[in-house]
């Protein structure tokens, strides 16, 4: 096996082991970019602290983490902190919910939907 291939696979390995994250990660402004890229699945929980609804929905999301672990990984971002992504994404509201596949945003779920309804849209974003 040539040098590159053996690189190859133990990124491949990393990003396989990386991806099977089974609780939600904090993400911030300085980070969104390259972390909606490093996995082929993300959603992005948008809150803060303040938010009934935000509190509501923090343990649907750790439950789908779980539940989604090796298929889709979960990101916290705290709009409070973090006003760049919140801006750039439009968010006007919250909870938000923001989807990504390759990097690219694919869809948003805006409000307590509850947990059906986002592994509605995981599901179906899955394949």
């Amino acid at each position: 096996m040539s040098e590159i291939s053996e690189i190859k696979k133990k990124k491949l390995e990393k990003m396989k082991k990386n991806a099977g994250m089974a609780e939600p990660i904090i993400v911030t402004d300085s980070g969104f970019s390259e972390f909606v890229k490093k996995y082929p699945l993300v959603a992005i929980d948008c809150w803060a602290a303040w938010c009934g609804p935000c509190r509501m929905m923090a343990p649907v999301i750790d439950e789908l983490a779980h539940e989604f672990s090796g298929k889709a990984v979960f990101g916290k971002l705290d709009v409070d902190s973090n006003p760049m992504t919140a801006a750039a994404y439009g968010i006007m509201s919250i909870p938000t919910i923001l989807f990504f596949r390759n990097g690219e945003h694919v869809d948003t779920a805006i409000g307590f939907g509850g947990k059906e309804m986002l592994k509605k849209k995981i599901e179906v974003l899955v394949g």
